[in-house]
């Protein structure tokens, strides 16, 4: 618990009293902390939710990151076991796929439309 919110508890609960127990202008300051003490109590209710909800979010950030390698290494796995299963189609797929990187870096790069002169 925040200690915003035990202060705010007890202004509110020592306006409350003052304005109880009080006449005019003591009765209206009791009000005024009471208010205060309500304010107070708020805040520290809004700063535990934010404490508790950043606390839930790093664990479940903390979990994914532990099962990530979990994730890899299946992965890593099913695609060993593709590879075995089938090699001639694994062979053919990479080099496809190197064939095609080839030609993204070797083409040439556009040139420019040439510019015609007006010779007005």
């Amino acid at each position: 618990m925040d200690t915003d919110r035990i202060a705010g508890s007890a202004k509110d609960f020592a306006g409350k009293a003052e304005s109880a127990v009080g006449e005019g202008k003591n009765q209206t300051a009791g009000r005024v902390h009471e208010a205060a003490g309500t304010i107070q109590n708020l805040y520290g209710q809004a700063k535990d939710t934010a404490r508790d909800a950043t606390d839930a979010a790093a664990k479940e950030a903390q979990e994914l990151h532990d099962s990530s390698g979990e994730t890899f290494r299946d992965g890593s796995e099913a695609l060993a076991k593709k590879v075995q299963e089938n090699p001639l189609g694994s062979v053919l797929i990479a080099g496809g796929i190197g064939f095609a990187l080839a030609l993204l870096m070797t083409r040439p790069p556009r040139r420019p439309p040439p510019r015609w002169r007006n010779n007005d």
